[in-house]
């Protein structure tokens, strides 16, 4: 507090520069060497710092590092970081304090984008903060300190963001996971979590890592897009909205089928807005990224093991809960492992209208997936004997895809018709037809097949009509 004090009762500040080892600070200190921590290809909401002067880049590093060690030892331990605005003007008042102290010369821009970066180190996310705040950028992945990068319209991009080293990845993993009670070390390397905002985050730490720490954060779009946003988007078209919107008002099981980040959760997200308000939903999900919009909705998230392995609750453990809970629609955020055996199950009982997802390359694919994971639980069931329930429980698999220009389209609507023999039967109602490449972009529409799916009647018996057209058929033709 010495700097501080004469600073306050007006004593000149000394003109030799302060050390580069701050003193105190405890597990806040900074590191011994910081590289400048330059913001990223990206545009994002805070100024960057243009040097004008040869040398002054270095300056500037150093005295970042040096200002930040002074404001981690200048402030209190204790100060509650969630009242934000405080403790920004807090750090404010002592980083122009500090700042006059070095007497370093420097323009408004570099003085505002050093304090937005001190101050991310402290109370935000350090460097990756302003990816963050940008609402284009929808994931974050950080490749140990130096190697950061985001995707962006579809597209994975390498930024000129770093961190100062494993230790700054570090303090900042401790940041995201601290809150959450839960802790990362080398004895427990791996961890899922959730920012504030709902950004779900996975973290992987050496020695399973060896690049160093890795942060993977997927996004959470603070307004959930819309069934008119996917249309604009190309993601579906308005007779495919309508279709889907008719299938889950007359309560069909859905699978939303696709691989990572192909939009599985947007589209299971917008299904989901098609439920009528006057019904119960109970949602279970690994890390809670469901954003329903309807009154009377129940959220269930698992539970990881504490640090002694024990009090963990399973995607399973909550599908089970669920249907003491008077459900009557239950929608499962990912279905993953032995929890599928549940969810078909609670399909067949009564449960109609269920919702869920998961990872497959084809709709086919989806159905042998299903088949493993209920393997996965442990009952020694005949292959034939799962491929029944499948059969009975799953109405419709909507296959999301993630194409090669970045875009995100359905690319197969199937009804699963039943047995044949030992083999389920599936039938294609809409298939993306690709008709070109042009200007890095793909050229395409999903059309219907002009098949009319058997469960036509379930649907008109809920009230809800669909023209002939939809599927492709002459209006003149009867569907029946």
């Amino acid at each position: 507090m010495g700097l501080l004090r004469r600073i306050e009762r007006g004593g000149a500040p000394a003109t030799q520069p302060a050390p580069t080892t701050p003193a105190g600070g405890g597990g806040l200190r900074p590191p011994e060497s910081a590289p400048p921590s330059p913001i990223g290809t990206p545009t994002a909401p805070r100024p960057s710092i243009t040097p004008a002067r040869p040398g002054q880049t270095q300056i500037l590093r150093d005295l970042k590092t040096r200002v930040k060690g002074k404001l981690i030892s200048e402030l209190d331990p204790n100060m509650d970081l969630s009242k934000t605005n405080e403790v920004r003007a807090r750090i404010k008042m002592l980083f122009d304090q500090i700042v006059e102290a070095e007497n370093i010369v420097l323009t408004r821009v570099e003085r505002d984008r050093l304090f937005e970066e001190v101050s991310a180190d402290i109370i935000g996310f350090g460097p990756i903060e302003p990816l963050l705040q940008d609402a284009g950028v929808t994931e974050v992945m950080v490749n140990g300190p130096d190697q950061i990068y985001i995707e962006q319209k579809g597209k994975l991009i390498l930024t000129d963001v770093k961190f100062d080293n494993d230790e700054h990845v570090r303090r900042i993993i401790d940041r995201i996971v601290s809150p959450l009670g839960r802790h990362v070390d080398e004895s427990s390397p791996l961890c899922d979590a959730r920012l504030p905002d709902g950004s779900r985050v996975n973290i992987v730490i050496p020695p399973i890592s060896l690049v160093g720490p890795c942060i993977t954060i997927r996004k959470f779009s603070k307004t959930p897009l819309t069934v008119d946003d996917l249309i604009r988007f190309g993601s579906l078209t308005p007779e495919i909205a309508e279709f889907l919107r008719a299938c889950v008002m007359s309560r069909l099981n859905i699978v939303v089928s696709g691989g990572t980040g192909s939009g599985k959760t947007t589209l299971l997200n917008v299904l989901s807005s098609f439920i009528p308000d006057d019904e119960r939903i109970v949602t279970v999900e690994d890390a809670a990224e469901l954003q329903l919009r309807q009154d009377h909705v129940v959220r269930l998230e698992a539970r990881p093991p504490n640090i002694e392995g024990k009090g963990a609750i399973t995607i399973r453990d909550l599908v089970i809960n669920c249907l003491r809970m008077r459900p009557e629609r239950i929608v499962v955020g990912e279905c993953r492992g032995r929890e599928a055996l549940d969810m078909l199950q609670a399909m067949n009982t009564g449960h109609d209208g269920s919702l869920t997802t998961g990872h497959a390359n084809t709709p086919r694919d989806m159905l042998s997936r299903l088949e493993t994971m209920v393997l996965m639980a442990g009952m020694d069931l005949p292959v034939r004997a799962i491929r029944e329930q499948i059969s009975s429980a799953v109405d419709l698999i909507v296959q999301q895809s993630r194409m090669r220009d970045g875009t995100r389209k359905i690319t197969n609507i199937t009804e699963v018709q039943g047995m044949e023999g030992d083999v389920i039967t599936l039938q294609d109602i809409f298939v993306f037809d690709q008709e070109g490449f042009e200007g890095g972009k793909i050229v395409g529409r999903i059309k219907p097949t002009g098949v009319r799916p058997k469960f036509m009647p379930k649907i008109e018996d809920s009230g809800v009509r669909l023209a002939a057209s939809v599927f492709g058929i002459s209006d003149q033709l009867p569907l029946d």
